[in-house]
């Protein structure tokens, strides 16, 4: 199929797979007689696997070794295992942080619940903050 109806196919932009094939996320496609890229119905497949692996947020670096291990042959479950378990722990981490976060501008929002602009001097800006 054409790159046009790939594109529409797998819900991506025919500039985005040209992407795809540069960063060896798609394998190079044949071309017809006239120059066009002809892919192989199984193509569609191969997107929406990247596709899922961006939403599980993973990079397409990440997701180009996976490619790889099965171009190679291999299952790679063990390796998705461990980058779900990094980004897991990443996540952890952001939730955490987030949550200090939260918390901070929680207590700075309570002391400035009553403002009082006659308390600020003007070399602190804002007493709140």
């Amino acid at each position: 199929m054409r790159i046009g109806e790939l594109a529409e196919r797998a819900g991506t932009t025919a500039k985005t797979l040209r992407f795809y094939e540069e960063q060896g996320l798609l394998p190079p496609t044949e071309r017809t007689p006239s120059g066009y890229r002809d892919y192989a119905p199984e193509t569609a497949a191969r997107i929406d696997f990247v596709h899922r692996g961006q939403a599980a947020g993973l990079t397409l670096a990440q997701i180009r070794q996976i490619l790889d291990i099965r171009d190679g042959g291999a299952a790679p479950c063990e390796h998705v295992r461990d980058l779900l378990d990094a980004r897991l722990a990443e996540i952890e981490q952001q939730i955490a942080q987030l949550t200090a976060l939260r918390d901070t501008i929680a207590e700075l929002r309570h002391d400035a619940a009553q403002p009082d602009p006659d308390s600020c001097s003007a070399d602190q800006v804002c007493r709140y903050l």
